[in-house]
């Protein structure tokens, strides 16, 4: 059977100018998902292509030539999911839906495919294909052993990728109120090092010149972490530069930091959140600004590339908490800042505490992007906290931040801060009619009484 399985993407981040801006921030990657999946079919002897919208068009009329096409969902391009299902089912197509979003919407997927796969699909995904379990909506059992996965095979993109795309957990050990992760991969597991190295060593054999771990958080076990990173130092698997997210607390463990870039894992994304504690609080993050202001501080002096990632909008956040914790970033030399705004995902403790407080703004979920308001802040106006996220964005790229990043990192990594620069005061400027309707909703939004 002839089966095409593709990741689409939302209006705003198929547009010209996202995708340029993509492209400087990191190099193509998709998600790994579909390909995990796409190999369980190649292996049943289907014959599979996998298709990455976000830094490419679908091609319709080869997309169309399949039997049975898979669609994933994350929240915010499952409007557009929707209508390719739509679309492709007016031609007569098989459709089923999986993902992070159809797994907590069912009811609202089905109304657009035959068929709605919850959870990880890995154990029904060719029963599903191959028509012998038939219900409206399957739910997929969690992965008991995942060593028993296959490794994503990039060899069914049909899409431009340059970066390898890695999960080696899943689930996350934390549970903070306003983290997707849960809602679809719950308890946490893990990769043993020794598949984890497996993967790395194909990924190079591949030509691959990055990859890029996906787990919520690669360094939870610190002793698999570090048993993963001497296997890759003894025999010669490192990348120069492998992309991680972790905890800030990994930097109270020299010896762990030390393995970590000998290994290659020299950019690691951190969630900061906020320097203000009662946020911390709030969030369950289980962390002090105390312990955040020093590890953060300790992690760049210790060569390591931090990408730190704020949160903007959180109840007990003011605008000037906001400025302090970007301005924080901006004097410990970081290499990157990520500063979502609080995005309430259905299946999360946050939705149903914001729904049900009225502070729900809109349920149309291309906005669920973390980059656009949808929800009522506690201490600013909708549309002063999305000028906050412009302005976060925009104080911390700045032209003068170039130097310092030259000084720092070198020639290529100043091209690619100058180009983000560029990109978030220029790359903005969007009068699509989504858009439009996006500026009035919040503009006309208040702050709740609370």
């Amino acid at each position: 059977m002839k089966v095409a399985v593709v990741s689409p993407a939302s209006d705003l981040h198929r547009t010209v100018l996202y995708r340029l801006g993509h492209l400087i921030y990191e190099p193509s990657n998709p998600i790994t998902g579909p390909l995990i999946l796409g190999k369980i079919l190649a292996d049943a002897g289907h014959s599979v292509d996998v298709y990455e919208e976000l830094y490419r068009d679908l091609p319709m009329h080869k997309v169309l030539q399949a039997d049975v096409i898979g669609i994933s969902t994350m929240t915010s391009t499952a409007p557009r999911a929707y209508a390719l299902a739509d679309y492709f089912r007016s031609k007569g197509k098989r459709v089923i839906i999986g993902g992070f979003h159809a797994s907590v919407m069912p009811d609202e997927a089905k109304k657009h495919c035959d068929q709605v796969i919850v959870g990880e699909a890995e154990s029904v995904i060719t029963a599903v294909i191959e028509g012998t379990l038939t219900n409206p909506v399957i739910r997929g059992e969690p992965m008991a052993d995942i060593d028993s996965i296959p490794l994503p095979d990039f060899s069914l993109l049909r899409s431009p990728v340059k970066s390898a795309n890695f999960i080696t957990s899943r689930g996350c050990p934390n549970c903070c109120s306003f983290c997707t992760t849960s809602r679809m991969f719950h308890p946490y597991r893990e990769m043993s090092p020794e598949k984890v190295v497996e993967a790395i060593g194909r990924f190079r054999a591949q030509g691959f010149s990055r990859v890029n771990i996906q787990d919520d958080n690669f360094t939870a076990n610190k002793v698999r972490t570090k048993r993963i990173c001497r296997m890759l130092i003894d025999r010669n698997l490192a990348f120069r530069e492998t992309f991680f997210f972790g905890r800030i607390d990994v930097a109270d463990d020299k010896e762990l930091v030390d393995l970590l870039k000998r290994a290659g894992f020299r950019i690691i994304l951190v969630g900061m959140e906020s320097t203000n504690q009662k946020s911390l609080d709030a969030i369950d993050k289980k962390q002090s600004v105390g312990s955040v202001r020093e590890n953060a501080r300790r992690l760049t002096c210790l060569g390591m590339k931090l990408s730190a990632s704020i949160i903007l909008g959180l109840d007990d956040d003011t605008k000037e908490d906001v400025a302090r914790t970007v301005d924080f970033c901006r004097s410990i030399n970081a290499y990157s800042l990520q500063p979502p705004i609080l995005t309430p995902y259905p299946g999360t403790r946050l939705f149903e505490k914001l729904r049900n407080e009225g502070r729900i703004l809109t349920e149309a979920w291309e906005y669920y992007d973390m980059m656009h308001v949808i929800f009522r802040p506690r201490t600013m106006t909708p549309f002063e906290l999305q000028q906050l996220f412009k302005w976060a964005l925009r104080r911390f790229y700045s032209f003068g931040s170039i130097f310092r990043v030259l000084r720092t990192w070198g020639l290529a990594d100043a091209v690619k801060r100058l180009g983000f620069a560029l990109a978030v005061r220029f790359g903005s400027i969007d009068m699509s009619a989504p858009e439009r309707k996006y500026r009035s909703l919040i503009k006309q939004s208040k702050t709740p009484d609370i």
